[in-house]
């Protein structure tokens, strides 16, 4: 790999979402949108709020973050982008990192409007540290791109991108304790739990926003969703062809 041609990838990615107002917005404006009609839709419930934040704040960032990624990439492929980049002497490995730093660097910010918003304006209690649960959301912002970039090569218009969302985020909500605990659910679906990314990083939300635990507590977690950062990551470079 070279870090020059690496360098040059994820910066040409930065210049082409800077100028895309569409993406901009989604950046900033959705999650404050969303995160503003939960928040006050339950101001009187400050229980409930307190108890479904740390799940809501995994839930948007990976939500957004796929989002983001999976359309970016497939206007960089349906662009001829892509294409023109590959028969130049920019390897895969290149491409790849290029493309995740440059939609990481978004997606980081689109993390810190998330939760900057989340403890500075809703009316949220939380015991844990807030850098600690700021580590959390960047692990999973990396999960996020990593299976963006992934889903998005099998797409051929954002249309698809979109359809992707019930199969691959959907499930993640329902199942990973956001609506109802892991450990309430039945058998089956408690194991099926056990293969989602999101669990972990909800199960880390949770550990620090509400039981004050700190990120040594949950080395098991961090262990966990690193490797399925890491796993659709090695995946996108194989449906990437050369």
């Amino acid at each position: 790999m070279s870090l020059d041609r690496i360098f040059a990838v994820s910066g040409r990615i930065i210049r082409q979402i800077i100028k895309d107002r569409r993406s901009v917005a989604l950046i900033v404006l959705a999650p404050v949108l969303v995160m503003t009609l939960v928040g006050f839709s339950l101001f009187d419930e400050r229980d409930i709020l307190n108890r479904i934040i740390p799940a809501l704040l995994g839930v948007f960032v990976l939500f957004f973050t796929f989002l983001l990624t999976g359309v970016s990439f497939l206007r960089e492929r349906s662009q001829g982008t892509l294409e023109r980049l590959k028969i130049t002497p920019v390897s895969r490995a290149d491409l790849l990192v290029g493309y995740l730093l440059g939609f990481l660097l978004f997606a980081m910010l689109q993390s810190v409007v998330i939760l900057a918003y989340t403890v500075l304006v809703l009316p949220v209690s939380y015991q844990g540290e807030i850098w600690q649960v700021f580590v959390v959301l960047v692990l999973l912002t990396i999960v996020a791109v990593s299976l963006g970039i992934l889903v998005s090569t099998f797409a051929k218009n954002e249309f698809q991108v979109v359809q992707f969302i019930p199969l691959v985020i959907v499930p993640q909500i329902f199942l990973t304790g956001v609506v109802v605990p892991v450990e309430d659910m039945p058998w089956l679906l408690e194991n099926v739990s056990k293969v989602l990314p999101l669990t972990y990083a909800v199960d880390m939300l949770i550990g620090i926003m509400l039981e004050g635990q700190g990120l040594l507590d949950l080395g098991v977690q961090i262990i966990v969703l690193s490797g399925f950062g890491a796993i659709f990551m090695i995946g996108a470079s194989v449906t990437v062809k050369k």
